[in-house]
Protein backbone atom coordinates (compact mmCIF):
# COMPACT_ATOMS: atom_id res chain seq x y z
CA UNK A 1 0.00 0.00 0.00
CA UNK A 2 1.52 3.33 -1.14
CA UNK A 3 1.07 6.26 1.27
CA UNK A 4 2.44 9.81 0.90
CA UNK A 5 4.42 11.72 3.51
CA UNK A 6 1.29 13.37 5.11
CA UNK A 7 -0.23 10.00 5.84
CA UNK A 8 -3.24 10.41 3.50
CA UNK A 9 -4.47 7.53 1.42
CA UNK A 10 -3.16 8.03 -2.09
CA UNK A 11 -3.82 4.75 -3.81
CA UNK A 12 -5.25 1.43 -2.77
CA UNK A 13 -5.73 -1.64 -4.84
CA UNK A 14 -9.01 -3.32 -3.77
CA UNK A 15 -7.88 -6.60 -5.26
CA UNK A 16 -5.23 -6.73 -2.60
CA UNK A 17 -8.03 -7.00 0.00
CA UNK A 18 -9.66 -10.00 -1.60
CA UNK A 19 -8.53 -12.72 0.75
CA UNK A 20 -8.56 -16.22 -0.60
CA UNK A 21 -9.86 -17.82 2.56
CA UNK A 22 -10.65 -16.42 5.96
CA UNK A 23 -12.48 -18.81 8.23
CA UNK A 24 -14.90 -17.58 10.92
CA UNK A 25 -12.77 -19.42 13.49
CA UNK A 26 -9.71 -17.39 12.48
CA UNK A 27 -11.64 -14.14 12.86
CA UNK A 28 -12.87 -15.13 16.32
CA UNK A 29 -9.47 -16.27 17.52
CA UNK A 30 -7.68 -13.18 16.13
CA UNK A 31 -9.83 -10.04 16.64
CA UNK A 32 -6.92 -7.91 15.51
CA UNK A 33 -7.25 -9.32 11.99
CA UNK A 34 -10.93 -8.31 11.86
CA UNK A 35 -10.14 -4.78 13.10
CA UNK A 36 -7.39 -4.42 10.51
CA UNK A 37 -9.72 -5.55 7.73
CA UNK A 38 -12.43 -3.11 8.86
CA UNK A 39 -9.92 -0.27 8.89
CA UNK A 40 -8.81 -1.15 5.41
CA UNK A 41 -12.45 -1.25 4.23
CA UNK A 42 -13.05 2.25 5.62
CA UNK A 43 -10.05 3.47 3.62
CA UNK A 44 -11.64 2.57 0.30
CA UNK A 45 -12.87 5.50 -1.90
CA UNK A 46 -16.34 3.99 -2.35
CA UNK A 47 -16.65 3.63 1.40
CA UNK A 48 -15.77 7.28 1.85
CA UNK A 49 -18.46 8.31 -0.63
CA UNK A 50 -21.00 6.11 1.13
CA UNK A 51 -20.27 7.64 4.51
CA UNK A 52 -20.48 11.18 3.09
CA UNK A 53 -23.80 10.38 1.41
CA UNK A 54 -25.27 9.01 4.61
CA UNK A 55 -24.11 12.05 6.57
CA UNK A 56 -25.68 14.37 3.99
CA UNK A 57 -28.98 12.49 4.18
CA UNK A 58 -28.92 12.69 7.95
CA UNK A 59 -28.35 16.45 7.90
CA UNK A 60 -31.15 16.89 5.34
CA UNK A 61 -33.59 14.92 7.53
CA UNK A 62 -34.09 12.04 5.09
CA UNK A 63 -35.28 8.99 7.06
CA UNK A 64 -32.99 6.04 7.05
CA UNK A 65 -34.27 2.87 5.34
CA UNK A 66 -32.92 -0.48 4.37
CA UNK A 67 -30.16 -0.21 1.81
CA UNK A 68 -31.99 -2.25 -0.79
CA UNK A 69 -35.16 -0.13 -0.40
CA UNK A 70 -33.52 3.28 -0.34
CA UNK A 71 -34.79 5.75 -2.99
CA UNK A 72 -31.87 8.13 -2.57
CA UNK A 73 -29.88 8.49 -5.79
CA UNK A 74 -26.48 8.28 -4.24
CA UNK A 75 -23.40 6.35 -5.02
CA UNK A 76 -24.81 3.36 -3.20
CA UNK A 77 -27.53 2.91 -5.77
CA UNK A 78 -25.01 3.14 -8.57
CA UNK A 79 -22.13 1.05 -7.30
CA UNK A 80 -22.44 -1.99 -5.13
CA UNK A 81 -20.82 -2.06 -1.70
CA UNK A 82 -17.14 -2.82 -1.92
CA UNK A 83 -16.56 -6.37 -0.82
CA UNK A 84 -13.66 -7.68 1.21
CA UNK A 85 -14.52 -11.28 0.31
CA UNK A 86 -14.70 -13.03 -3.07
CA UNK A 87 -18.11 -13.78 -4.57
CA UNK A 88 -17.45 -17.50 -4.32
CA UNK A 89 -17.60 -17.36 -0.52
CA UNK A 90 -21.21 -16.01 -0.44
CA UNK A 91 -23.83 -18.68 0.56
CA UNK A 92 -26.33 -19.52 -2.18
CA UNK A 93 -29.88 -18.17 -2.11
CA UNK A 94 -32.73 -20.49 -1.24
CA UNK A 95 -34.69 -21.84 -4.25
CA UNK A 96 -37.45 -19.47 -5.35
CA UNK A 97 -40.97 -20.84 -5.39
CA UNK A 98 -43.53 -20.06 -8.05
CA UNK A 99 -45.15 -17.59 -5.69
CA UNK A 100 -41.94 -15.67 -5.23
CA UNK A 101 -39.46 -15.54 -2.40
CA UNK A 102 -39.99 -13.42 0.71
CA UNK A 103 -37.17 -11.20 -0.46
CA UNK A 104 -38.76 -10.36 -3.79
CA UNK A 105 -42.16 -9.89 -2.10
CA UNK A 106 -40.60 -7.46 0.28
CA UNK A 107 -39.17 -5.44 -2.58
CA UNK A 108 -42.51 -5.18 -4.31
CA UNK A 109 -44.42 -4.16 -1.19
CA UNK A 110 -44.14 -0.70 0.24
CA UNK A 111 -43.79 -0.29 3.99
CA UNK A 112 -47.04 1.68 4.23
CA UNK A 113 -49.10 -1.13 2.75
CA UNK A 114 -47.84 -3.67 5.26
CA UNK A 115 -49.12 -1.80 8.30
CA UNK A 116 -48.30 -2.66 11.88
CA UNK A 117 -47.97 -6.33 12.86
CA UNK A 118 -49.91 -5.53 16.05
CA UNK A 119 -52.78 -4.13 14.03
CA UNK A 120 -52.99 -7.33 12.06
CA UNK A 121 -53.30 -9.31 15.27
CA UNK A 122 -55.97 -6.99 16.66
CA UNK A 123 -58.06 -7.09 13.51
CA UNK A 124 -57.91 -10.59 12.01
CA UNK A 125 -59.43 -11.27 8.67
CA UNK A 126 -63.05 -12.36 9.24
CA UNK A 127 -63.96 -15.61 7.55
CA UNK A 128 -67.57 -15.66 6.38
CA UNK A 129 -69.15 -18.98 7.44
CA UNK A 130 -72.40 -19.76 5.65
CA UNK A 131 -75.46 -20.48 7.82
CA UNK A 132 -75.68 -24.17 8.59
CA UNK A 133 -78.50 -24.30 11.20
CA UNK A 134 -82.08 -23.43 10.40
CA UNK A 135 -84.61 -23.70 13.22
CA UNK A 136 -87.47 -24.77 10.94
CA UNK A 137 -85.40 -26.48 8.27
CA UNK A 138 -83.22 -25.31 5.42
CA UNK A 139 -85.13 -23.05 3.01
CA UNK A 140 -86.02 -24.91 -0.17
CA UNK A 141 -84.42 -23.91 -3.48
CA UNK A 142 -86.24 -21.38 -5.60
CA UNK A 143 -87.07 -24.07 -8.17
CA UNK A 144 -89.02 -26.10 -5.59
CA UNK A 145 -90.75 -23.01 -4.27
CA UNK A 146 -91.75 -21.89 -7.77
CA UNK A 147 -93.08 -25.35 -8.62
CA UNK A 148 -95.11 -25.41 -5.41
CA UNK A 149 -96.62 -21.99 -6.12
CA UNK A 150 -97.48 -23.18 -9.62
CA UNK A 151 -99.39 -26.16 -8.17
CA UNK A 152 -101.20 -23.91 -5.72
CA UNK A 153 -102.21 -21.50 -8.47
CA UNK A 154 -103.63 -24.38 -10.52
CA UNK A 155 -105.73 -25.57 -7.56
CA UNK A 156 -107.08 -22.10 -6.83
CA UNK A 157 -107.79 -21.42 -10.50
CA UNK A 158 -111.51 -20.81 -10.82
CA UNK A 159 -111.91 -20.33 -7.06
CA UNK A 160 -111.36 -16.61 -6.70
CA UNK A 161 -113.38 -16.55 -3.48
CA UNK A 162 -111.23 -19.34 -1.99
CA UNK A 163 -111.65 -23.03 -1.10
CA UNK A 164 -114.15 -24.41 1.39
CA UNK A 165 -113.39 -27.21 3.85
CA UNK A 166 -114.61 -30.08 1.66
CA UNK A 167 -112.60 -28.80 -1.30
CA UNK A 168 -109.55 -28.34 0.91
CA UNK A 169 -109.42 -32.02 1.95
CA UNK A 170 -107.80 -33.25 -1.28
CA UNK A 171 -105.64 -30.13 -1.33
CA UNK A 172 -104.17 -31.15 2.06
CA UNK A 173 -103.11 -34.58 0.87
CA UNK A 174 -102.02 -33.87 -2.70
CA UNK A 175 -100.37 -30.46 -2.36
CA UNK A 176 -99.24 -30.34 1.28
CA UNK A 177 -98.38 -34.08 1.33
CA UNK A 178 -99.83 -34.63 4.80
CA UNK A 179 -102.61 -37.09 5.80
CA UNK A 180 -106.05 -36.06 4.62
CA UNK A 181 -107.57 -36.21 8.12
CA UNK A 182 -105.44 -33.17 8.99
CA UNK A 183 -107.46 -30.98 6.63
CA UNK A 184 -109.80 -29.58 9.29
CA UNK A 185 -106.99 -28.79 11.72
CA UNK A 186 -104.95 -27.12 8.95
CA UNK A 187 -107.99 -25.26 7.66
CA UNK A 188 -108.64 -23.73 11.09
CA UNK A 189 -104.97 -22.76 11.43
CA UNK A 190 -105.20 -20.71 8.23
CA UNK A 191 -108.78 -19.43 8.53
CA UNK A 192 -108.14 -17.42 11.68
CA UNK A 193 -111.13 -15.14 11.02
CA UNK A 194 -113.53 -18.11 10.74
CA UNK A 195 -114.81 -17.07 7.30
CA UNK A 196 -115.29 -20.66 6.13
CA UNK A 197 -113.01 -20.21 3.11
CA UNK A 198 -109.28 -20.01 2.45
CA UNK A 199 -107.94 -17.79 -0.32
CA UNK A 200 -104.82 -18.34 -2.32
CA UNK A 201 -102.97 -15.48 -0.58
CA UNK A 202 -103.91 -16.80 2.87
CA UNK A 203 -102.49 -20.21 2.07
CA UNK A 204 -99.30 -18.81 0.53
CA UNK A 205 -98.80 -16.58 3.54
CA UNK A 206 -99.17 -19.51 5.99
CA UNK A 207 -97.38 -22.27 4.09
CA UNK A 208 -94.57 -20.41 2.32
CA UNK A 209 -94.01 -17.20 4.26
CA UNK A 210 -94.60 -19.14 7.47
CA UNK A 211 -91.73 -21.43 6.40
CA UNK A 212 -93.89 -24.58 6.44
CA UNK A 213 -92.50 -25.56 3.05
CA UNK A 214 -88.99 -25.79 4.54
CA UNK A 215 -90.03 -28.12 7.39
CA UNK A 216 -89.92 -31.90 7.32
CA UNK A 217 -93.16 -33.84 7.70
CA UNK A 218 -92.96 -34.44 11.50
CA UNK A 219 -92.32 -30.74 12.10
CA UNK A 220 -95.22 -29.78 9.84
CA UNK A 221 -97.59 -32.10 11.73
CA UNK A 222 -96.25 -30.91 15.07
CA UNK A 223 -96.79 -27.26 14.07
CA UNK A 224 -100.35 -27.90 12.89
CA UNK A 225 -101.36 -29.80 16.04
CA UNK A 226 -99.77 -27.78 18.83
CA UNK A 227 -101.19 -24.64 20.40
CA UNK A 228 -99.31 -21.39 19.67
CA UNK A 229 -98.34 -20.77 23.30
CA UNK A 230 -96.91 -24.28 23.83
CA UNK A 231 -93.72 -26.05 22.86
CA UNK A 232 -95.24 -29.54 23.22
CA UNK A 233 -98.34 -31.57 22.39
CA UNK A 234 -100.96 -32.72 24.89
CA UNK A 235 -103.61 -35.38 24.44
CA UNK A 236 -106.35 -32.90 23.55
CA UNK A 237 -104.31 -31.73 20.54
CA UNK A 238 -104.92 -35.10 18.85
CA UNK A 239 -108.69 -35.11 19.26
CA UNK A 240 -109.53 -32.96 16.18
CA UNK A 241 -107.67 -35.25 13.76
CA UNK A 242 -109.19 -38.38 15.31
CA UNK A 243 -112.68 -36.94 15.01
CA UNK A 244 -112.07 -36.33 11.33
CA UNK A 245 -110.57 -39.80 10.92
CA UNK A 246 -113.67 -41.35 12.50
CA UNK A 247 -115.96 -39.38 10.22
CA UNK A 248 -114.09 -40.08 6.98
CA UNK A 249 -112.24 -43.40 7.15
CA UNK A 250 -114.13 -46.25 5.45
CA UNK A 251 -112.95 -48.78 8.05
CA UNK A 252 -114.64 -46.82 10.86
CA UNK A 253 -117.97 -46.00 9.25
CA UNK A 254 -119.79 -48.63 11.32
CA UNK A 255 -119.03 -46.62 14.47
CA UNK A 256 -120.95 -43.56 13.32
CA UNK A 257 -124.15 -44.95 14.85
CA UNK A 258 -122.48 -45.33 18.26
CA UNK A 259 -120.88 -42.00 19.22
CA UNK A 260 -119.91 -43.27 22.68
CA UNK A 261 -117.65 -45.92 21.15
CA UNK A 262 -116.20 -43.38 18.75
CA UNK A 263 -115.07 -41.40 21.75
CA UNK A 264 -113.62 -44.50 23.44
CA UNK A 265 -111.77 -45.46 20.28
CA UNK A 266 -110.22 -41.98 19.99
CA UNK A 267 -109.19 -42.07 23.65
CA UNK A 268 -107.57 -45.48 23.23
CA UNK A 269 -105.56 -44.37 20.20
CA UNK A 270 -104.32 -41.28 22.05
CA UNK A 271 -103.40 -43.28 25.16
CA UNK A 272 -101.45 -45.75 23.03
CA UNK A 273 -99.62 -42.88 21.30
CA UNK A 274 -98.52 -41.36 24.60
CA UNK A 275 -97.59 -44.74 26.07
CA UNK A 276 -95.07 -45.45 23.31
CA UNK A 277 -94.05 -41.92 22.30
CA UNK A 278 -94.00 -39.84 25.48
CA UNK A 279 -91.06 -41.60 27.12
CA UNK A 280 -90.75 -39.03 29.90
CA UNK A 281 -94.32 -39.84 30.97
CA UNK A 282 -95.16 -36.21 31.75
CA UNK A 283 -98.04 -35.96 29.25
CA UNK A 284 -96.11 -33.48 27.10
CA UNK A 285 -95.07 -34.88 23.74
CA UNK A 286 -92.11 -32.95 22.34
CA UNK A 287 -91.02 -32.62 18.72
CA UNK A 288 -87.97 -34.74 19.43
CA UNK A 289 -90.12 -37.56 20.81
CA UNK A 290 -92.43 -37.28 17.81
CA UNK A 291 -89.51 -37.66 15.40
CA UNK A 292 -88.05 -40.62 17.26
CA UNK A 293 -91.23 -42.67 17.14
CA UNK A 294 -93.17 -44.35 14.33
CA UNK A 295 -96.39 -42.34 14.64
CA UNK A 296 -95.94 -40.44 11.36
CA UNK A 297 -95.53 -43.68 9.40
CA UNK A 298 -98.68 -45.05 11.05
CA UNK A 299 -100.62 -41.91 10.11
CA UNK A 300 -99.54 -42.20 6.49
CA UNK A 301 -100.45 -45.89 6.51
CA UNK A 302 -103.93 -45.36 7.92
CA UNK A 303 -104.60 -42.67 5.32
CA UNK A 304 -103.88 -45.16 2.51
CA UNK A 305 -105.28 -48.39 4.01
CA UNK A 306 -109.05 -48.94 3.93
CA UNK A 307 -108.88 -51.84 6.40
CA UNK A 308 -108.19 -50.08 9.68
CA UNK A 309 -107.26 -53.37 11.37
CA UNK A 310 -104.20 -53.74 9.16
CA UNK A 311 -102.67 -50.66 10.78
CA UNK A 312 -101.39 -52.45 13.87
CA UNK A 313 -99.64 -49.41 15.28
CA UNK A 314 -102.06 -47.26 17.34
CA UNK A 315 -105.12 -47.28 15.00
CA UNK A 316 -106.33 -50.88 14.83
CA UNK A 317 -109.98 -51.18 15.87
CA UNK A 318 -109.49 -54.80 16.91
CA UNK A 319 -106.82 -53.71 19.36
CA UNK A 320 -109.17 -51.10 20.79
CA UNK A 321 -111.90 -53.73 21.09
CA UNK A 322 -109.65 -56.05 23.09
CA UNK A 323 -108.50 -53.32 25.47
CA UNK A 324 -111.98 -51.99 26.08
CA UNK A 325 -113.53 -55.43 26.61
CA UNK A 326 -110.78 -56.41 29.05
CA UNK A 327 -111.45 -53.26 31.03
CA UNK A 328 -115.20 -53.83 30.94
CA UNK A 329 -114.81 -57.40 32.24
CA UNK A 330 -112.84 -56.21 35.26
CA UNK A 331 -115.03 -53.17 35.95
CA UNK A 332 -117.87 -55.21 37.45
CA UNK A 333 -119.84 -52.24 38.78
CA UNK A 334 -119.24 -50.29 35.54
CA UNK A 335 -118.28 -47.06 37.24
CA UNK A 336 -115.32 -46.87 34.86
CA UNK A 337 -112.80 -47.46 37.64
CA UNK A 338 -110.78 -50.53 38.68
CA UNK A 339 -109.51 -51.26 42.19
CA UNK A 340 -107.02 -53.82 43.55
CA UNK A 341 -109.55 -56.63 43.81
CA UNK A 342 -110.63 -56.07 40.22
CA UNK A 343 -107.10 -56.09 38.84
CA UNK A 344 -106.10 -59.23 40.72
CA UNK A 345 -108.60 -61.10 38.52
CA UNK A 346 -106.79 -60.05 35.33
CA UNK A 347 -105.58 -62.93 33.17
CA UNK A 348 -107.35 -65.56 35.28
CA UNK A 349 -105.60 -64.42 38.47
CA UNK A 350 -102.18 -64.58 36.87
CA UNK A 351 -100.63 -61.68 38.82
CA UNK A 352 -99.41 -61.79 42.41
CA UNK A 353 -100.82 -59.56 45.13
CA UNK A 354 -97.44 -58.00 45.71
CA UNK A 355 -97.04 -56.76 42.13
CA UNK A 356 -100.63 -55.46 42.12
CA UNK A 357 -99.88 -53.53 45.31
CA UNK A 358 -96.85 -51.98 43.64
CA UNK A 359 -99.00 -50.92 40.69
CA UNK A 360 -101.57 -49.26 42.93
CA UNK A 361 -98.83 -47.58 44.92
CA UNK A 362 -98.26 -45.73 41.61
CA UNK A 363 -94.54 -46.55 41.57
CA UNK A 364 -94.31 -47.52 37.89
CA UNK A 365 -96.65 -44.71 36.78
CA UNK A 366 -98.65 -42.06 38.58
CA UNK A 367 -102.37 -42.59 37.98
CA UNK A 368 -104.32 -39.98 36.04
CA UNK A 369 -107.36 -41.08 38.06
CA UNK A 370 -108.47 -38.62 40.73
CA UNK A 371 -110.11 -41.33 42.85
CA UNK A 372 -107.96 -42.73 45.62
CA UNK A 373 -107.12 -46.41 45.26
CA UNK A 374 -108.59 -46.77 41.75
CA UNK A 375 -107.25 -46.63 38.21
CA UNK A 376 -109.21 -45.21 35.31
CA UNK A 377 -109.31 -46.31 31.69
CA UNK A 378 -106.11 -44.45 30.72
CA UNK A 379 -104.21 -46.09 33.58
CA UNK A 380 -105.51 -49.49 32.50
CA UNK A 381 -104.38 -48.93 28.88
CA UNK A 382 -100.84 -48.33 30.11
CA UNK A 383 -101.03 -51.39 32.34
CA UNK A 384 -102.31 -53.83 29.70
CA UNK A 385 -99.81 -52.65 27.09
CA UNK A 386 -96.98 -53.13 29.59
CA UNK A 387 -98.27 -56.53 30.74
CA UNK A 388 -98.89 -58.09 27.34
CA UNK A 389 -95.78 -56.77 25.53
CA UNK A 390 -92.79 -57.03 27.81
CA UNK A 391 -90.42 -56.76 24.84
CA UNK A 392 -90.96 -53.01 24.47
CA UNK A 393 -88.85 -50.46 26.30
CA UNK A 394 -91.82 -48.71 27.99
CA UNK A 395 -92.89 -52.06 29.42
CA UNK A 396 -89.39 -52.92 30.66
CA UNK A 397 -89.15 -49.54 32.39
CA UNK A 398 -92.63 -50.02 33.88
CA UNK A 399 -91.87 -53.38 35.49
CA UNK A 400 -88.29 -52.50 36.45
CA UNK A 401 -89.63 -49.69 38.64
CA UNK A 402 -92.06 -52.16 40.22
CA UNK A 403 -89.33 -54.63 41.22
CA UNK A 404 -86.89 -51.90 42.33
CA UNK A 405 -88.24 -51.62 45.89
CA UNK A 406 -85.77 -49.03 47.17
CA UNK A 407 -85.69 -47.05 43.91
CA UNK A 408 -81.89 -47.06 43.65
CA UNK A 409 -81.87 -48.09 39.99
CA UNK A 410 -80.65 -51.68 40.45
CA UNK A 411 -82.36 -55.03 41.14
CA UNK A 412 -80.78 -57.09 43.88
CA UNK A 413 -81.38 -60.79 44.67
CA UNK A 414 -83.32 -59.81 47.81
CA UNK A 415 -85.74 -57.66 45.79
CA UNK A 416 -86.32 -60.45 43.28
CA UNK A 417 -86.78 -62.94 46.14
CA UNK A 418 -89.48 -60.72 47.66
CA UNK A 419 -91.69 -61.12 44.57
CA UNK A 420 -90.77 -64.74 43.84
CA UNK A 421 -91.76 -65.93 47.33
CA UNK A 422 -95.42 -65.46 46.46
CA UNK A 423 -94.93 -67.30 43.19
CA UNK A 424 -93.36 -70.18 45.09
CA UNK A 425 -96.29 -70.31 47.50
CA UNK A 426 -98.82 -70.30 44.65
CA UNK A 427 -97.01 -73.17 42.93
CA UNK A 428 -97.23 -75.21 46.10
CA UNK A 429 -100.95 -74.47 46.41
CA UNK A 430 -101.50 -75.59 42.81
CA UNK A 431 -99.55 -78.82 43.40
CA UNK A 432 -96.90 -77.63 40.99
CA UNK A 433 -93.36 -78.75 41.57
CA UNK A 434 -91.70 -75.73 43.19
CA UNK A 435 -88.45 -74.36 41.86
CA UNK A 436 -86.10 -73.05 44.53
CA UNK A 437 -85.07 -69.42 44.29
CA UNK A 438 -81.38 -70.32 44.16
CA UNK A 439 -81.99 -72.19 40.91
CA UNK A 440 -84.25 -69.44 39.60
CA UNK A 441 -81.63 -66.78 40.38
CA UNK A 442 -79.01 -68.61 38.33
CA UNK A 443 -81.49 -68.85 35.48
CA UNK A 444 -82.36 -65.14 35.69
CA UNK A 445 -78.69 -64.13 35.67
CA UNK A 446 -78.04 -66.33 32.63
CA UNK A 447 -81.01 -64.81 30.80
CA UNK A 448 -80.04 -61.20 31.54
CA UNK A 449 -76.25 -61.46 31.47
CA UNK A 450 -75.61 -58.40 33.67
CA UNK A 451 -72.39 -56.43 33.36
CA UNK A 452 -71.75 -56.57 37.13
CA UNK A 453 -72.26 -59.49 39.45
CA UNK A 454 -74.65 -59.08 42.33
CA UNK A 455 -77.25 -56.78 40.75
CA UNK A 456 -79.11 -56.04 37.51
CA UNK A 457 -79.47 -52.57 35.99
CA UNK A 458 -82.09 -51.21 33.62
CA UNK A 459 -79.45 -51.15 30.93
CA UNK A 460 -78.88 -54.88 31.44
CA UNK A 461 -82.61 -55.50 31.16
CA UNK A 462 -82.94 -53.53 27.92
CA UNK A 463 -79.98 -55.26 26.31
CA UNK A 464 -81.46 -58.75 26.79
CA UNK A 465 -84.18 -60.24 24.59
CA UNK A 466 -85.36 -62.50 27.44
CA UNK A 467 -86.09 -59.77 29.98
CA UNK A 468 -89.85 -60.16 29.56
CA UNK A 469 -89.63 -63.78 30.69
CA UNK A 470 -87.65 -62.68 33.75
CA UNK A 471 -90.53 -60.49 34.91
CA UNK A 472 -93.05 -63.25 34.16
CA UNK A 473 -91.06 -65.61 36.38
CA UNK A 474 -91.19 -63.13 39.25
CA UNK A 475 -94.90 -62.22 39.31
CA UNK A 476 -97.00 -63.84 36.52
CA UNK A 477 -97.58 -67.53 37.26
CA UNK A 478 -99.54 -68.41 34.11
CA UNK A 479 -96.90 -66.98 31.78
CA UNK A 480 -94.14 -68.53 33.89
CA UNK A 481 -95.66 -71.98 33.44
CA UNK A 482 -96.19 -71.31 29.72
CA UNK A 483 -92.56 -70.33 29.38
CA UNK A 484 -91.42 -73.50 31.12
CA UNK A 485 -93.63 -75.68 28.91
CA UNK A 486 -92.48 -73.95 25.70
CA UNK A 487 -95.67 -74.21 23.64
CA UNK A 488 -94.42 -75.28 20.16
CA UNK A 489 -97.45 -73.68 18.49
CA UNK A 490 -96.58 -70.24 19.85
CA UNK A 491 -92.92 -70.69 18.94
CA UNK A 492 -93.86 -71.58 15.35
CA UNK A 493 -96.24 -68.63 15.21
CA UNK A 494 -93.51 -66.23 16.27
CA UNK A 495 -91.14 -67.57 13.64
CA UNK A 496 -93.73 -67.31 10.86
CA UNK A 497 -94.36 -63.61 11.45
CA UNK A 498 -91.40 -62.00 13.26
CA UNK A 499 -92.71 -58.50 12.50
CA UNK A 500 -95.61 -58.93 14.92
CA UNK A 501 -94.97 -57.89 18.48
CA UNK A 502 -96.12 -59.75 21.58
CA UNK A 503 -98.96 -57.28 21.86
CA UNK A 504 -100.04 -57.90 18.26
CA UNK A 505 -100.22 -61.66 18.85
CA UNK A 506 -102.07 -61.27 22.13
CA UNK A 507 -104.61 -58.84 20.66
CA UNK A 508 -105.19 -61.15 17.69
CA UNK A 509 -105.85 -64.18 19.91
CA UNK A 510 -108.08 -62.26 22.31
CA UNK A 511 -110.11 -60.68 19.52
CA UNK A 512 -110.88 -64.09 18.06
CA UNK A 513 -111.89 -65.40 21.50
CA UNK A 514 -114.06 -62.40 22.30
CA UNK A 515 -115.73 -62.43 18.91
CA UNK A 516 -116.52 -66.15 19.27
CA UNK A 517 -118.01 -65.56 22.71
CA UNK A 518 -120.14 -62.74 21.37
CA UNK A 519 -121.30 -64.85 18.44
CA UNK A 520 -122.17 -67.65 20.85
CA UNK A 521 -124.22 -65.31 22.99
CA UNK A 522 -126.03 -63.97 19.94
CA UNK A 523 -126.87 -67.49 18.82
CA UNK A 524 -128.11 -68.50 22.25
CA UNK A 525 -130.23 -65.37 22.48
CA UNK A 526 -131.62 -65.97 19.02
CA UNK A 527 -132.48 -69.60 19.82
CA UNK A 528 -134.15 -68.45 23.04
CA UNK A 529 -136.30 -66.00 21.11
CA UNK A 530 -137.36 -68.72 18.66
CA UNK A 531 -138.21 -71.10 21.51
CA UNK A 532 -140.31 -68.50 23.29
CA UNK A 533 -142.14 -67.62 20.09
CA UNK A 534 -142.91 -71.28 19.43
CA UNK A 535 -144.35 -71.68 22.91
CA UNK A 536 -146.47 -68.59 22.69
CA UNK A 537 -147.76 -69.20 19.18
CA UNK A 538 -150.65 -71.57 20.05
CA UNK A 539 -152.01 -69.16 22.55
Amino acid sequence: MDVDETGKLESLDPDMLLLQEVSPFALKSSPVVAEELFSQWLSLPDTCRLVKSLLADAKAGVPFSALENSTNTNALSINPLPSLFPAASTPPLSPRSSSGSPRTMKQRTSPSSLGSPLKVLREPVREIIPQFYFKNGRPPPNEIKDHFVFQVDNRFYGHMDGLQLLEFKSFTKEICKIPSFFSTALFKKIDVNLTGTITRDQFIDYWIRGNMLAMDLPTQIYTILKQPHRTYLVQDDFKPILRELLSSHPGLEFLQSTPEFQERYAETVIHRIFYYMNRSGNGRLTLRELKRGNLIDAMLHVDEEEDINKVLRYFSYEHFYVIYCKFWELDTDHDFFIDRENLIKYGNHSLTYRIVDRIFSQVPRKFSSKVEGKMNYEDFVHFILAEEDKSSEPSLEYWFRCIDLDGNGVLTPNEMLFFYEEQLHRMECMAQEPVLFEDILCQLVDMIGPESEGYITLRDVKSSKLSGNVFNILFNLNKFIAFESRDPFLIRQEREDPNMTEWDRFAHREYIRLSMEEDGEDMSNASGDVWEESLEAPF
